[in-house]
């Protein structure tokens, strides 16, 4: 689901609400590339917003709130690199770009879901494998 990069953080919520999304790709509309994509607007930038800003964040444009580079992958890259970059940059989206076209996302519960639909040893290793304080 994508947001235009001048739209509200307000507007941001609603479609994310709407569309029972946790985060909206956010794009530039530019007539001879058509939509380019600036970057992940995510809940976890409403909670900064927020707290930085209190209610009138909620009237302040998404671009506000976006880091400057996006943080993608290609279709061919794998999993293992999709990984590696959400923990690396503590994200929990990453765009799939094909020659700079955006051909999906790929998010945690995505992960999560292919895993769990995958038969490995790892995942009958007990929660305190993982587990941290």
């Amino acid at each position: 689901v994508m947001i235009r990069v001048g739209e509200t953080v307000a507007t941001a919520v609603t479609l994310m609400t709407r569309e029972n999304v946790g985060a909206l790709l956010v794009k530039e509309v530019c007539r001879t590339e058509g939509n380019i994509v600036v970057g992940v607007f995510s809940e976890r930038d409403v909670a900064r917003a927020l707290s930085i800003h209190g209610a009138a964040a909620l009237a302040m444009p998404v671009s506000a709130f976006i880091g400057r580079s996006v943080i993608s992958c290609e279709p061919r890259d794998s999993i293992e690199t999709v990984l590696r970059l959400m923990d690396e940059n503590h994200i929990r989206h990453v765009p799939v770009m094909e020659d700079h076209t955006l051909v999906g996302v790929i998010s945690a519960r995505d992960l999560i879901r292919h895993f769990l639909q995958q038969s490995s040893p790892a995942l009958q290793e007990p929660a305190a494998a993982v587990v941290h304080a």
